[in-house]
């Protein structure tokens, strides 16, 4: 394998409906929470990102794993459940996850769930299964808005690539120096996670 797959999410397409937070629960078997939260930025009325009454404005933000180039949960695992493929992909093996939850605190995108009932941590995948059949993310081919685009990010004829390329895309938490996989476009203004 080769290259280093990744998303684009389109924060003006999203409409917050969701839909990728189902098709990550259906296609992986979850049946508590998702490996994507959707969160709500701004429309508070506070001075926010969002703007100050009476002009609001808010944006739902989609946020999986962001498939770091320098992933801080891979350091955090002690057994080394935690590991990066050479398409840039970031799994936990179950079979060496002892629940320790050391890794959870680690990522500073809080992207990281810990199941009690099995007592292991899981992630999104970016549906490596999908991929390495040929397919794409099952949260990708489901965005009833077309906001999420997936490709290998090394590739600059790729969409992804190309999107990146406009200089019209931003990364969450940038100053944490993780080298996210996952972009946002429109830039939004710098903060951290809501």
């Amino acid at each position: 394998m080769s290259g280093r797959y990744g998303l684009v999410i389109d924060l003006e397409r999203c409409i917050g409906c969701h839909t990728c937070t189902m098709a990550c629960k259906l296609e992986n078997g979850i049946e508590q929470g998702s490996w994507i939260k959707v969160i709500t930025v701004g429309g508070d009325g506070m001075d926010t990102a969002g703007g100050r009454y009476p002009n609001l404005s808010m944006y739902y933000q989609p946020t999986p794993c962001m498939h770091c180039a320098e992933p801080p949960c891979i350091d955090a695992c002690p057994l080394g459940a935690i590991y990066r493929r050479d398409d840039g992909i970031v799994l936990v093996d179950r079979d060496r996850c002892d629940g320790c939850q050391l890794c959870l605190s680690a990522c500073p995108y809080e992207v990281l769930h810990f199941d009690a009932e099995t007592n292991l941590v899981s992630k999104c995948t970016l549906c490596s299964h999908r991929i390495d059949q040929g397919l794409e993310p099952f949260c990708v081919l489901c965005c009833e808005t077309e906001a999420m685009y997936f490709g290998d990010l090394a590739d600059p004829e790729s969409e992804v690539s190309k999107l990146v390329a406009t200089g019209n895309t931003c990364v969450l938490l940038p100053d944490a120096g993780t080298g996210p996989a996952v972009y946002y476009c429109p830039p939004m203004e710098p903060r951290g996670l809501p």
